[in-house]
C-alpha cells in the first residue's frame, strides 16, 4: 500500500483553512503530478495521497479531506464502489471522479453523478503532452476550488448549502472570496423585461452540474421541444457529450443527438455540441443549420457556449430565448449581451439550487437577465414565453 499522509486539521472555525485534498489513483505519475499541482496552490493542501478505494476508505476518518480526486479503475476497490462507502463515512465530501475518455467510463462518470459525486474530470491519455496536461491541470484545481468552496460558506455561521435537485447529497457553492450575491439580493440583479419578440429558439449553456440540471430541464420543456428547436452546450469531453445525448432523449423522450457539420436544424429535435468542437450556427440556403468549428477553446473550453449564442443571433435575431445553468467561469455572459442587444431574452439559474454560481452569476451580474430562477421554474416558464407569455 502507498499512502501519503498530511496531519489532521486542527480544529477551529477559519473560513480560509486550506482545502484538504485526498488524491486516490493507482498511477504513480498522476498521483505525483496532482500532489505537486496542489501544493503549490495557496489555499489547498495535501491531506493523502492513495493507490486504492479501499485505502481512501479506511483512512478517510483520519484524514479528514474536504475533496477527494477519486480514479475509477483501481485494484482491491475502484472508484465508483468506494465512492458511497465514502460519502456514507462523511456525507459532505466533495468528490471529483477522474477517468480516461472511454465509453465506459463515461458511463461510470454519469452513475457516479446520481450517486453523489460532485463532478467528474477526464485524465489526458498522456501526460507528455503539454497542451494536454495544462488543460488537465487548469480544470482539475478549478473544480477542486469552486466545488470545494462550499467547505468554507459551512465555515460562516448561519449560511446553509444549497441543496441540487434530485441530489441526496449536499450541493457546493461558490468559495466566499468570490461569493455571489445572495438568493435574497438575486431579485435585484433582474434589470429588464423580456423582448416583445416570441422566441423561435431555444439555446441553453450549462457546465458543472450541468447533466443533473439539463435531464431535469429538458423533462420539463416537453411542448417548447415539439414545436421549437433546441440547442445545448454543456462543457463535456468527446464521448462524454455521446452519452450525454442518449441520456437527453430518454429525459426528454424526443430525439437528441450531438450537431453534425451541415444538418438543418428543425423543430422537434435537441442538439447538442459534440465533445472537443465549438456549435455554431449558419445559414445555408436561407435555412438554419449546424457548423461545428475546431478552432481554439473559448473561456477555457471546447466546446463553449458563447459561439453558440453569438452565432444564433444571424439566424433567429430577436427570436432567440437562452437559458445559462450551473457552471464555472463566466462562459456564456459575452454572448447573453449580445444576445440582449439584438432584442433577445436570457434566463439564468438562481444561486441556492446551482452547483456553482458562476456562468449564470456572472450573466445576471452582466444586468442581461430577465429572470433568475430556480431550476425546477425554469422549464415551467419557458414553455408559458413560447406560448406567448411576455411577462
Amino acid at each position: 500500500m502507498s499512502v501519503a499522509l498530511a496531519g489532521s486539521p486542527a480544529t477551529n472555525s477559519a473560513q480560509y483553512e486550506p482545502l484538504r485534498v485526498m488524491i486516490v489513483d493507482d498511477s504513480v505519475v498522476i498521483r505525483g503530478l496532482i500532489s505537486r499541482w496542489v501544493e503549490a496552490e495557496p489555499d489547498m493542501v495535501v491531506a493523502a495521497s492513495l493507490r486504492t478505494g479501499l485505502d481512501a476508505v479506511n483512512q478517510l476518518e483520519r484524514v479528514k479531506p474536504d475533496v477527494a480526486v477519486l480514479d475509477i479503475e483501481m485494484p482491491e476497490l475502484d472508484g465508483i464502489s468506494a465512492l458511497p462507502q465514502l460519502l456514507a463515512k462523511k456525507r459532505d465530501l466533495v468528490v471529483i471522479m477522474a477517468s480516461t475518455l472511454t465509453r465506459r467510463n463515461a458511463e461510470i462518470s454519469f452513475k457516479a453523478l446520481s450517486l453523489g459525486a460532485a463532478d467528474y474530470i477526464p485524465k489526458p491519455e498522456t501526460t507528455r503532452e503539454p497542451q494536454a496536461a495544462d488543460i488537465f491541470k487548469h480544470d482539475l484545481l478549478q473544480k477542486i476550488r469552486s466545488l470545494g468552496g462550499r467547505v468554507r460558506r459551512r465555515a460562516v455561521p448561519g449560511v446553509a448549502a444549497p441543496a441540487i435537485a434530485r441530489d441526496p447529497h449536499p450541493a457546493p457553492v461558490p468559495h466566499p472570496a468570490v461569493a455571489a450575491p445572495t438568493v435574497a439580493s438575486q431579485a435585484a440583479l433582474v434589470k429588464r423585461s423580456f423582448g416583445p419578440t416570441a422566441p423561435r429558439v431555444l439555446l441553453i449553456g450549462s457546465s458543472t452540474g450541468g447533466p443533473q440540471a439539463l435531464m431535469s430541464m429538458v423533462a420539463d420543456i416537453g411542448p417548447v421541444i415539439d414545436r421549437f428547436p433546441v440547442l445545448i452546450t454543456q462543457h463535456m469531453p468527446p464521448t462524454f457529450t455521446t452519452i450525454l445525448a442518449e441520456h437527453l432523449a430518454r429525459a426528454s423522450r424526443r430525439p437528441a443527438h450531438e450537431g453534425i457539420e451541415g444538418e438543418a436544424i428543425k423543430p422537434g429535435n435537441i442538439y447538442l455540441a459534440p465533445g472537443g468542437k465549438h456549435m455554431r450556427v449558419a445559414k445555408q440556403g436561407g435555412n438554419p443549420v449546424i457548423a461545428l468549428d475546431d478552432g481554439p477553446p473559448v473561456n477555457f473550453c471546447k466546446p463553449a457556449v458563447d459561439p453558440l449564442f453569438m452565432s444564433a443571433i444571424e439566424v433567429w435575431q430577436s427570436g432567440i430565448l437562452a437559458v445559462v445553468l450551473t457552471g464555472m467561469g463566466s462562459d456564456g455572459m459575452r454572448g447573453g449581451k449580445d444576445i440582449v442587444a439584438a432584442g433577445g431574452s436570457v434566463i439564468a439559474q438562481d444561486e441556492a439550487s446551482s452547483v456553482v454560481w458562476g456562468m449564470p452569476g456572472a450573466v445576471a451580474n452582466a444586468g442581461v437577465c430577465a429572470a433568475v430562477l430556480p431550476l425546477n421554474q425554469i422549464g415551467p416558464k419557458v414553455v408559458r414565453l413560447f406560448a406567448g407569455d411576455r411577462s
